[in-house]
């Protein structure tokens, strides 16, 4: 299942050994895998996929953010076919890279709406870094300075899960 290919590569290094000699390091070539997952997985892994800016969009990137929304869906699109789970809008992966509240709010629902048609895996989240601090306030449950809320959008549980049953 998804064995990858690697082809021969005529390209070479002479690297040192620890006896001071040089051996010939034959390199090998990348390797390639299949565009779609053949077969099942034994697991189920989320990606923190990134977004695609518009590099032709008429904006200050240091002040606002194009996204080319059909090529970042496509790449989405792309990973659900190899098997794995998008995390959307994840600090981490867009929020700490430019996004803003409303991008990234714009960003989970194009996301879950495919999601939901191709019955693929996504979970969204976001922090709360986008509200003022007097509007930042969370539930009695949470006292611990050590552990903070992740505010979520009502939409942005997991959307989608293969099963085998209907």
């Amino acid at each position: 299942m998804n064995k990858p290919v690697l082809p021969m590569s005529s390209l070479s290094l002479k690297l040192p050994k620890a006896d001071r000699s040089i051996e010939t390091y034959r390199l090998a070539a990348s390797r390639t895998f299949p565009a779609k997952l053949e077969g099942t997985l034994s697991r189920i892994a989320f990606s923190a996929v990134h977004t695609v800016v518009d590099p032709l969009a008429d904006n200050d990137p240091w002040l606002s953010v194009a996204v080319d929304w059909d090529k970042t869906i496509a790449f989405r699109e792309h990973v659900w076919d190899l098997g794995l789970g998008v995390a959307e809008a994840m600090d981490t992966a867009q929020r700490g890279m430019g996004l803003d509240w409303p991008t990234s709010l714009e960003l989970i629902t194009r996301s879950v709406a495919v999601a939901k048609r191709r019955n693929a895996l996504v979970f969204s989240g976001a922090g709360t870094d986008h509200l003022a601090v007097e509007d930042a306030k969370t539930s009695g449950r949470w006292r611990s300075s050590a552990v903070m809320p992740m505010t979520m959008p009502r939409f942005t549980t997991a959307c989608c899960r293969r099963s085998a049953s209907p």
